[in-house]
């Protein structure tokens, strides 16, 4: 997945790092912008600065963006009764490699809630949301901020289609004791490695298609990592479980009681300070289960198909319907006419009927032996 938009990454990357660090450039823009010239009560005013020691993507692992599949960015400045606000926008491949990144920006500390876009972190002075497949970092801006970003967030792009499809994997983790914005999802090594995920980057079996959530969970029972690995193929997950298993002595004390649990495709792994009791409880609390995950602005195929057949019939019965008051309609039309065409000749309304007749009765005497 790290080569997928390898070019359009680099060039998108290259974008938000010139125009944070205010270097001057000149670029050829071929494409729709992703900020609109204002929002709310907010207007863009290029001249502002952007204020030292905000939170930026600059800060984040060039690697680690470029992994998650950036397709085109922007950074625009806004100003509003004396504030100066700084916006960088990423948009991605697909909303997985977006909520990848995601929470590769989101810092500790910062409060994750779901009052901007699909998911926010408020937190540094700063408020991160992702909107669909496109991801906003608005500085310096607080709570207060929050109604203002919904109008912004209103006007970004929409995916569609499986390009707006989140990711299933971080839905496996449980909910007991998990820290607030304590979710990281990586679909690289150099993601995994920047959000200090607890394995060996190197041996998870990228190369596989393999994606990987680290949740961190503090309450009384201590603090401990779950690593929630999944991959195509449950033989796939097998080999690397034994792999896992084979390293894990020498991985340092938060191993000490570490415990494994597998299910088909996907992995459980309970690292840090928790009891063995506990931590195998928390892994085997995770348990592979199949959803269907469709977007609000597509419908599954067969919910289609029963939608195109009930049109059909529909369209169908209508049709008959119109036919049939149109015969009748005709009929009274041309029986109405004619019969108020005889009146006006002086004749009754109603028609005697005619019969035809070959008057053979005269011609056909009974012959006499």
């Amino acid at each position: 997945m790290s080569t997928r938009f390898r070019l359009p990454s680099l060039l998108c990357l290259a974008t938000i790092f010139t125009a944070a660090l205010g270097q001057n450039a000149t670029s050829l823009d071929l494409a729709p912008k992703l900020l609109p010239a204002g929002f709310a009560d907010w207007q863009t005013a290029p001249n502002s600065a952007k204020p030292a020691g905000s939170l930026s993507l600059v800060n984040v692992s060039k690697a680690a963006l470029e992994e998650d599949g950036p397709l085109r960015s922007q950074v625009a400045d806004y100003a509003k009764a004396g504030r100066n606000l700084h916006l960088e926008a990423v948009e991605f491949g697909d909303r997985t490699g977006a909520y990848s990144a995601y929470t590769l920006v989101r810092r500790a500390g910062m409060h994750e809630g779901k009052d901007v876009g699909v998911v926010d972190a408020v937190g540094a002075n700063t408020v991160l949301f992702l909107q669909g497949t496109v991801l906003v970092l608005a500085s310096p801006a607080t709570d207060a901020d929050v109604p203002a970003l919904r109008a912004l967030a209103q006007s970004l792009p929409r995916a569609g289609g499986n390009k707006n499809v989140p990711p299933l994997l971080p839905t496996f983790a449980p909910e007991r004791g998990l820290v607030n914005g304590g979710i990281r999802y990586a679909i690289g090594p150099a993601t995994y490695a920047a959000q200090g995920g607890v394995l060996p980057a190197n041996s998870i079996g990228w190369d596989k298609s393999a994606e990987v959530v680290s949740a961190t969970y503090d309450d009384k029972r201590g603090k401990e990592t779950l690593t929630l690995l999944i991959y195509p193929t449950p033989e796939i997950a097998v080999a690397h479980v034994r792999s896992i298993v084979g390293a894990a002595p020498g991985m340092g004390p938060s191993f000490v009681n570490a415990k494994l649990h597998r299910d088909k495709e996907l992995v459980a792994l309970a690292s840090g300070s928790f009891s063995p009791t506990d931590a195998q409880a928390l892994a085997d609390s995770v348990h592979m289960r199949q959803e269907v995950s469709i977007d609000k602005d597509v419908q599954p195929v067969f919910h289609v198909e029963v939608q195109k057949t009930a049109s059909l019939l529909v369209n169908t019965a209508l049709l008959f319907g119109i036919l049939a008051v149109a015969a009748v309609l005709l009929g009274l039309f041309l029986g109405g006419g004619r019969a108020l065409f005889r009146v006006m000749r002086g004749k009754s309304a109603a028609v005697e009927p005619e019969f035809l007749s070959l008057h053979l009765d005269t011609q056909s005497k009974p012959v006499n032996y």
